[in-house]
Order: structure tokens, then C-alpha cells, then sequence
């Protein structure tokens, strides 16, 4: 078998600050956005799978991970785009295929609305729309920040809200009607988005709530390139992304404690870039 794709951990600056990414391989340029809370970490599975073939580059969004946050306490899915933007001109980045998890897919979906001509196609893994009571119920108890203190009483906050992130949706709502199957992922995978959160612990929150204000109904139907929705059986936005595609390809994916759901993304993805190459 081939040796595993060296995956490079490096930096960018841009006017704001500096955003920290992963990078591997050759060919057409593949541009990964991680979902809410982690990091480019969560994704370097799917760095590997498609490094072989592509030229994969996945940042940490502003606040996440290694990447500094935005001087604001709001920024917008539209100012992170702009972000986005701006690293894909300073890390030489012309046009890209882009996959987006979550929050990354608001971020994709902006990205080709400022700059259409940027992107070549889109894949949305995940996509949700939050209004009315829900929406401020969710503002109101879903995302805030992790204030450190010297008793170490914030960690304890931070691995419940870890733990529960697996468990219900949404996470606070400890109840059984909230409960996801699957349960908790393995030990390593666990740690990598503990870790990743305690990083981001003041900051994480920022990109959630711009995520959840994002009006999903009223901005995917402007965009104009051509676009993959797609979503595992256990994502607890499953159903918002089948109705989000509305008549777009929309490609169901196995559970993802499924052994075959891995295989099944990527199959999903290389079909979809072959047709749109």
C-alpha cells in the first residue's frame, strides 16, 4: 500500500491575525471547512483520503483551533467568508472545489457568493436553518464561552459539553425524546475535539451563534455553482439538509459509527467532482 500522505501544519497571515491550516498533496486544489466546535483536526481522515489525488487545504476557522479569533464578539458567516477569502489569496489558492461541515457550509456557501468565480463547485455536508423559538433558544443556551478559572471548575464544562455534543441534540436538552444513537466516538477522537475546544474555550462560540443566524432558506438559493447536499443518517441536521437541497443532488449517507460511511463520502464526492471538473 502506498505510504500515508504527509500532512503540513502551517501558517497564514492575513490583515487580522493569523490562521493556522493543514495541507497535503497535489492536483485541482480541494478546500476542506470543519464544522462547529474543533478544528481542520476533526477532517485530517478526509485530508488523507483525498491528498492522494487533490491538493487539499483545510483552516482553522477564526477562533478555532490555532487560528486567531476576529477583533468582534459577532462576526457574521459573511465576514468569515471574507476571511476565507483573503487566505485563499495569500496561500496562492486561484479557485477550489469546497466541502463544507456545518458552519463550514454556511462558510462555503457565502465564499461563493462573494466570489463565484473562486469557486468551482460546492459540497455541503450538513447544512442547518434555525428560526423563530427555536433559533433563540438556541442563542440563548447552546454556545458560550468557557471562562478558565484556577479550580479548573470550566473543564468540567467543557468535557459535559463535549460528552453531550455525541449524546442529545442539542446537547443541553438532556432528555429522551433529544438522544442521539451512536453514543460516544473512540478515546482518540474524543480527546482530539476536547483538546481543540480548550484551545478555542473563550472564542468557540462566535462562529456557532454567526451559524445559527445565518439565514440558510434565504442565501443557498443565490448561489450559482453547482452544488452537492449531503448528510449521514445520524446527523442531527439531516433533515434540515434533505429540505435545504430542495431539488439540488442530495446524496444520504450511513450512520457515521458505520464502517461504511467513510467509504461512501468519498465515493459521493469523487462522483460529484467528476461530473463538475
Amino acid at each position: 500500500m502506498p505510504p500515508e500522505p504527509a500532512i503540513r501544519r502551517r501558517f497564514a497571515d492575513l490583515r487580522y491575525g493569523q490562521v493556522h491550516y493543514r495541507e497535503a498533496g497535489e492536483g485541482d486544489k480541494l478546500l476542506l471547512l470543519h464544522g462547529s466546535p474543533g478544528s481542520s483536526r476533526q477532517l485530517v481522515r478526509l485530508i488523507a483520503r483525498f491528498a492522494p489525488t487533490m491538493h487539499v487545504v483545510a483552516p482553522d476557522t477564526p477562533g478555532n483551533g490555532d487560528s486567531e479569533p476576529l477583533p468582534t464578539d459577532a462576526p457574521t458567516i459573511a465576514e468569515l467568508a471574507a476571511v476565507t477569502l483573503e487566505f485563499m489569496d495569500r496561500t496562492g489558492i486561484a479557485s477550489a472545489h469546497v466541502y463544507g461541515s456545518h458552519t463550514g457550509s454556511a462558510i462555503g456557501a457565502e465564499l461563493a457568493l462573494l466570489a463565484p468565480d473562486r469557486v468551482r463547485s460546492l459540497v455541503y455536508d450538513g447544512v442547518g436553518h434555525w428560526e423563530g423559538e427555536v433559533l433563540a433558544d438556541f442563542l440563548a443556551n447552546y454556545a458560550h464561552p468557557f471562562t478558565p478559572d484556577t479550580q479548573g471548575d470550566y473543564l468540567k464544562r467543557v468535557l459535559e459539553f463535549c460528552q453531550n455534543q455525541y449524546l442529545f441534540y442539542p446537547w443541553y436538552r438532556r432528555t429522551e425524546e433529544a438522544r442521539r444513537t451512536g453514543g460516544l466516538p473512540p478515546p482518540e477522537d474524543f480527546h482530539g475535539l476536547f483538546t481543540e475546544v480548550m484551545k478555542a474555550a473563550t472564542t468557540f462560540h462566535c462562529n456557532y451563534r454567526a451559524a445559527f443566524l445565518w439565514d440558510a432558506r434565504g442565501r443557498l438559493p443565490l448561489v450559482t455553482r453547482p452544488a452537492l447536499f449531503m448528510a449521514s443518517e445520524s446527523d442531527p441536521l439531516f433533515e434540515d439538509t434533505a429540505v435545504l437541497a430542495s431539488g439540488s443532488r442530495f446524496a444520504p449517507l450511513p450512520p457515521l459509527t458505520d464502517p461504511a460511511f467513510a467509504d461512501a463520502r468519498q465515493a459521493a464526492m469523487i462522483q460529484f467532482f467528476a461530473t463538475e471538473a
